[in-house]
């Protein structure tokens, strides 16, 4: 596994019940500004395997980004379940919700 993946995956582990982070934010805190597409192939591919918070991780609108129904209803059932409100158009105040591990 790659350096970068490594800290993309503990960054995601750390993110507390009823937080979320973007996927935009993962890569910079991991080191690679411009690295939000791989922050989405490594929950992608392996959320399961390292029982990775997945549903914690949105995009820089403060949207799940999520296009399959599914899904898209499971994530937004988590965060619910951990106490992050939802609003219209399904977005998230990152004001409110969003983890900052710098300022821990």
């Amino acid at each position: 596994m790659q350096p970068f993946t490594e800290r993309v995956i503990a960054i995601i582990k750390a993110i507390p019940e009823g937080k979320v982070m973007t996927y935009g934010q993962i890569a910079r805190e991991a080191g690679s500004p411009r690295a939000a597409r791989q922050v989405v192939r490594a929950l992608h591919s392996m959320s399961k395997k390292h029982r990775l918070p997945w549903h914690r991780v949105i995009n820089t609108k403060g949207q799940i980004a999520i296009q399959d129904d599914d899904s898209y209803h499971e994530q937004l059932f988590s965060l619910e379940s951990e106490g992050v409100e939802i609003g219209l158009n399904g977005i998230i105040d990152l004001k409110k919700y969003q983890y900052h591990p710098s300022e821990d």
